[in-house]
């Protein structure tokens, strides 16, 4: 079946169903395209919290479309392909974690929204990029944090904050692949370019960059600037979504370290839902997303404590 066939039949059966499709940036374009929201993890738990569908079909990855389903437990959320998972939500297993927290007493638990329903369970507050040092700054001084699961997000927070936390181990494979002599050799051939940055990204990485900031905010800045050229430090999905904002700029992904086809950091993840995916996906209402109801009730606590917060 062409794309063009395809989308048009998806968004037939968008209407037929009461479906919503919410995607992230890194999605690849043809989803982006026929998405009712695209966004990062913060605007989608916004998003998800909003939506007046029976169905809500998640084109992200699987901890996304969890926390969809705990802010919406009574409506069917799928996702096109369950293996569609996370490195970083990986490298926090829930029972190694609870051990962790239990050598921490008395430490609040801010987790990142990329982890699992489970993690979120053992948290006390959530929060995104996009939201971290404000969650972090509204926790009094003189509380102990435990911040999983990402150590460079955390480490970040940290210079950001002056606040002294205790890391859990874990990272993304996509954000640490980017080759720093790769990027400086980019960099001189581009002396003009303004490097930008996930804060995920490894810290010589963010060294680098003049600005760093979520999916979101990276394009805004890239808006607001008055540069007009950009080598971009994050999953390479997001550059469809820049473009269409600053057409008459320059964007340039970041190199990994990685010789792949784009010469870029993309997420394996994220790019395992596919237009014919997400039509199969729609037309047989599964794989759906189930959530332990212990589990959600525990978990839906901080991800609202962040929504207040936000």
């Amino acid at each position: 079946m062409s794309t063009n066939l395809l989308k048009e039949k998806i968004l037939q059966l968008k209407k037929e169903k009461k479906a919503v499709i919410l995607a992230h940036y890194y999605q690849e374009e043809a989803i982006q395209e026929i998405a009712d929201y695209v966004g990062d993890s913060l605007g989608l738990s916004q998003e998800a919290v909003n939506v007046d569908a029976d169905i809500i079909l998640f084109t992200g990855v699987h901890f996304m479309a969890e926390t969809a389903k705990i802010l919406n437990p009574n409506k069917k959320v799928i996702l096109p392909d369950l293996k569609a998972g996370c490195s970083l939500a990986d490298s926090c297993p829930p029972d190694l974690f609870k051990a962790f927290k239990e050598q921490h007493p008395n430490h609040i638990v801010i987790t990142y929204v990329n982890c699992s329903a489970e993690i979120k369970a053992l948290s006390d507050i959530v929060c995104t990029s996009s939201n971290a040092l404000k969650i972090v700054n509204s926790v009094p001084k003189e509380t102990p944090i435990i911040f999983a699961p990402d150590k460079n997000l955390g480490k970040y927070i940290m210079e950001q904050t002056g606040r002294e936390m205790v890391l859990w181990d874990g990272s993304c494979i996509v954000h640490e692949a980017f080759s720093i002599e790769k990027l400086l050799e980019l960099y001189k051939q581009h002396p003009d370019a303004e490097i930008i940055a996930h804060p995920e990204s490894e810290t010589h990485i963010l060294r680098t960059a003049k600005y760093i900031g979520s999916t979101a905010g990276m394009i805004n800045y890239v808006k607001e600037s008055s540069s007009n050229k950009f080598i971009v430090a994050t999953e390479a999905g997001i550059l469809y979504k820049m473009q269409q904002q600053v057409p008459h700029k320059t964007l340039i992904p970041a190199p990994s370290h990685e010789d792949n086809t784009c010469a870029c950091s993309e997420c394996a993840f994220m790019k395992m839902n596919t237009l014919q995916k997400v039509y199969d996906c729609l037309l047989n209402e599964s794989p759906e997303i189930k959530v332990p109801l212990d589990i959600q009730e525990k978990a839906l606590l901080p991800i609202n404590r962040m929504l207040e917060l936000s």
